[in-house]
């Protein structure tokens, strides 16, 4: 990923540093569970644990670039490695590797990689529903108007629009705990999986110290369901990202104005106009979850392998296992950050909900209209006629309130009492139940 999205703890994670202590440590910890079943020497065992550990704590530029030499001749990523361990380990290094196939190192790395990745998105996620619950509480009693198909519908309680985020990223973050799981397997059971030249019983070791579960069945890789399975979950936190981004863009547009993403001290908005004030953050972040998103479709179409294992996975997961990690980080905590410093305007708020002159409350006056005795049709056709009158003339010399309209109605002034309608007509009415909408997001 290019550094501009990266953060470093994350970077680190597919650093060819960590890669290849991840693969001396299966290496070990596979030569310790064969020296325990007698079938290589203990003593050769800690001598390449010894080594190997010292080789490891030195491991420097140097050493990936001694690997690399070795591979632009074996033209083999783990040969090279190997032959680069035997270098440092000695004449024992003939046990390690013994009854294994490539895949076994390759496969259960990426599962330690996938699952060193998901604690770190596992804490992003954290830090995320922790700036969302702050606000929403924040907002709870503030009133904004809610909008269906982008025109104004009902008012509503600004937390509780970021209290509907927050429950979907608290979805997202059991989605994330379940792919974790899902992905957090390893696998030694040799070619085509059949443990012919190795015990299940050395894969079950490897497994519970490095904190994974044993696959059931390996063909000669890890069945790629689990990863495309891992990857749709980030396609659907990805997406959760830019459905709130998307709500902050639309928000700070010129004509809504009633939350914005915090402009710094000295930042500049455009190169041409110095008023420009751009929802940058929340565009960024609307490119990221695109991008996010496309590395489901190759995750899902690497679970075709032919027969027991082919390679056509693995270019594939090169890119997009640390490309994705690296994006959705990166898109978690600047989210984070943008949420925890969103200016919200209150006032502009009110402001948007009376601007069309009251007709966002049509709807509580049709049911007061039924419950006075007329019929939802008749109600339906009253209010309208006052909306529309409400409507059509709104900001000119004639124009007339929606309360007026609806008082200066006949069949509205016999039926409907002025404290009822006032009660119609009052917003707080539609923060009536924020408690027990926060009660079931928060507990």
């Amino acid at each position: 990923m290019v550094p501009r999205y990266s953060r470093p703890r994350m970077t680190a994670i597919w650093s060819p540093v960590n890669r290849y202590r991840i693969w001396f440590e299966i290496e070990a910890l596979a030569c310790e569970a064969l020296a325990r079943r007698g079938e290589i020497p203990e003593e050769a065992a800690k001598i390449i644990r010894t080594k190997g550990d010292e080789a490891m704590a030195a491991f420097s530029d140097a050493d990936v670039a001694r690997i690399d030499e070795i591979e632009a001749e074996t033209r083999h990523d783990v040969i090279a490695f190997l032959t680069w361990l035997a270098e440092k380990v000695g004449p024992e290094s003939r046990f390690v590797h013994m009854g294994m196939t490539s895949s076994d190192v390759l496969d259960t790395c990426l599962a330690v990689q996938l699952t060193q990745a998901t604690d770190l998105l596992l804490e992003d996620m954290d830090i995320l529903l922790a700036a969302l619950k702050k606000r929403a509480y924040e907002h709870k009693q503030t009133v904004t108007i809610g909008r269906s198909h982008g025109i104004h519908a009902e008012p509503m309680s600004f937390g509780q629009k970021l209290a509907g985020h927050y429950a979907e990223f608290a979805r997202n973050r059991r989605r994330l705990e379940v792919a974790r799981e899902e992905i957090a397997v390893c696998a030694i059971s040799g070619a085509v999986g059949t443990y012919a030249h190795i015990a299940p019983e050395v894969e079950e070791y490897v497994a519970e110290r490095l904190g994974l579960k044993a696959e059931s069945v390996s063909t000669q890789v890890i069945p790629r369901d689990r990863h495309a399975a891992f990857f749709c979950a980030l396609g659907v936190i990805a997406s959760g990202i830019e459905r709130l981004a998307t709500e902050v863009r639309h928000l700070q547009r010129s004509e809504v104005r009633e939350a914005e993403e915090f402009f710094h001290a000295g930042q500049k908005g455009s190169s041409a106009m110095p008023h420009k004030r751009n929802p940058v953050l929340s565009e960024n972040l609307t490119g990221l979850a695109r991008l996010i998103r496309s590395y489901v479709t190759p995750a899902l179409e690497n679970v075709a392998l032919w027969h027991e294992r082919d390679i056509s996975h693995s270019s594939v997961e090169r890119n997009i296992c640390p490309d994705g990690t690296i994006t959705l980080d990166f898109a978690l905590a600047r989210l984070s950050g943008m949420m925890e410093k969103l200016v919200v305007y209150p006032d502009q708020m009110i402001a948007n909900v009376e601007s069309l002159g009251g007709v966002v409350h049509s709807g509580e006056v049709l049911l007061v209209l039924a419950r006075a005795g007329i019929s939802r049709e008749d109600a339906y056709r009253i209010v309208q006629r006052a909306a529309m009158a409400t409507w059509m003339k709104l900001g000119t010399p004639e124009g007339r309130t929606f309360r007026e309209n609806l008082e200066a109605d006949p069949e509205v002034a016999q039926r409907v009492e002025k404290a009822v309608l006032d009660d119609a007509l009052d917003p707080a009415r539609h923060l009536r139940a924020v408690d027990q909408i926060f009660t079931r997001v928060f507990g």
